[in-house]
């Protein structure tokens, strides 16, 4: 009898209050997206507040036009854009054929490489550059190129997480069968086929590669290269702290202009693609 009239009183429940229910759900989401946002965009709102102020608290572009002439900021920048660009390179020559070989013929080992490329954040960095400082070759550890080696198992959950979910997302087997029954080798049916449908994936793991190599500190200073953040730390000696945050701004906007740049490629990929389907 209680079930019944439990029945009865949601069927005769009106429209306002049932869809006052379904908007509870979104209200709280605005409220947990409010909070994070502020989260994040607080700290970022004072950083670029205090950049843009000279040491009288007045409004002034200083740090920002200052920060290329001051000593030791250009080789640290082009340093870190060289270690990005080896990582990139690294990355893309070892881990995209890797995720797309254990895709197609070993797909029972896909729980084994997860949790292989998850140990890089078991074990603490200075571990890992303790570990290849005393097993490198003299020539390696000379050269800064070590530190591209470095970034590359260190970045390597996230860049395998988002390869492995883009490879997920496409039916991989059939793309592959398709183009090698069109006569296209390997290294066409990699480049034509996969690579493009990956895109979105590949971009995204290689900004999370870019943004780690900017603003990664440990490695690098226990291999005594000054890259950006060393170089931060350091200037953090002078009189000026507007120009350490300028810097650490610069950091953070090159990676959102990386970001949004993927965006775009991506959304202006999914309209051709939408066109060309009209057209058809």
């Amino acid at each position: 009898m209680a079930e019944e009239l439990a029945l009865e009183e949601v069927l005769n429940e009106s429209p306002v209050r049932r869809s006052g229910r379904r908007r509870r759900p979104s209200l709280w989401r605005t409220v947990v997206f409010l909070f994070a946002g502020l989260y994040f965009l607080l700290p970022i709102y004072a950083g670029m507040k205090f950049t843009l102020q000279d040491i009288h608290g007045h409004f002034s572009f200083g740090a920002i036009t200052s920060l290329p002439h001051v000593a030791g900021f250009a080789d640290a920048f082009w340093l870190s854009m060289r270690l990005a660009g080896a990582t990139l390179v690294i990355e893309a020559i070892l881990v995209v054929p890797t995720a797309i070989y254990v895709h197609l013929r070993l797909p029972r080992l896909r729980r084994l490489f997860e949790f292989i490329t998850i140990l890089p954040i078991v074990f603490p960095p200075i571990v890992l550059i303790l570990g290849l400082t005393r097993a490198a070759p003299l020539w390696i550890r000379a050269s800064p190129y070590m530190l591209s080696a470095e970034y590359v198992i260190l970045s390597l959950p996230f860049v395998y997480r988002s390869l492995d979910a883009g490879l997920s997302a496409i039916d991989l087997k059939t793309l592959t069968e398709a183009a090698r029954s069109l006569g296209g080798n390997w290294v066409k049916t990699v480049w034509r086929v996969i690579l493009p449908n990956l895109r979105p994936a590949l971009l995204s793991a290689l900004v999370l590669s870019m943004a780690l190599v900017l603003g990664e500190y440990t490695m690098a200073s226990l291999d005594l290269w000054t890259t950006i953040p060393v170089w931060i730390v350091q200037f953090q000696q002078g009189s000026n702290g507007h120009i350490q945050i300028a810097a650490s701004m610069m950091g953070l906007i090159v990676t959102w202009v990386l970001l949004t740049v993927i965006v775009s490629i991506d959304r202006t990929e999914a309209r051709r693609r939408k066109a060309t389907k009209a057209a058809l």
